[in-house]
């Protein structure tokens, strides 16, 4: 493939993926997840597999999602979204501590647009756990990146308020 030929298929693959994530965000899950595809067959991205992943969850595919996501690490290790995506998906199965790495590596991921999420899975995890200070902690550290995250302050909250 030459120079060109990549750029196109990148620009498709670019292209086909935020129409996958329009059609996801209207709820058209098969839709979102078939241009998904077709967004990876042009070229694979992390962005893709992630989302494919994400698709994959609506539906009650937690195993598929979270091969997306290890999909997504192995092409760009530096895209903090599947690392939290793996973690809370983790966290939905009950399986806490193969979570809790997943969580510290989006934490420390460079490309990443949300940090607070895994702030807040992390907390999830140690308020479970009854370690509600290091929930607290969290819960603090999500709000503060993101002060529209109002439910790390209200889920803070509730738990200082049961600690009195």
């Amino acid at each position: 493939m030459n120079a060109t030929s990549t750029e196109t298929a990148i620009e498709t693959a670019l292209s086909l993926w935020q129409q996958g994530y329009e059609r996801h965000m209207a709820g058209e899950i098969e839709a979102a997840i078939d241009l998904y595809r077709r967004s990876i067959a042009a070229h694979p991205t992390a962005e893709a597999h992630t989302f494919l992943g994400w698709a994959y969850h609506h539906q009650g595919r937690t195993h598929d999602a979270i091969a997306e996501c290890q999909r997504a690490i192995e092409i760009d290790p530096t895209f903090g979204n599947p690392w939290n995506d793996i973690g809370a998906y983790l966290i939905e199965l009950g399986r806490f501590d193969e979570a809790i790495p997943y969580l510290q590596r989006a934490l420390r991921a460079e490309r990443y647009e949300c940090p607070y999420y895994p702030h807040f899975n992390l907390a999830r995890i140690y308020e479970r756990r009854g370690d509600w200070r290091r929930a607290i902690g969290h819960y603090e550290a999500a709000y503060r990146l993101n002060r529209d995250f109002t439910i790390a302050l209200r889920r803070r909250d509730r738990l200082q308020a049961l600690m009195n």
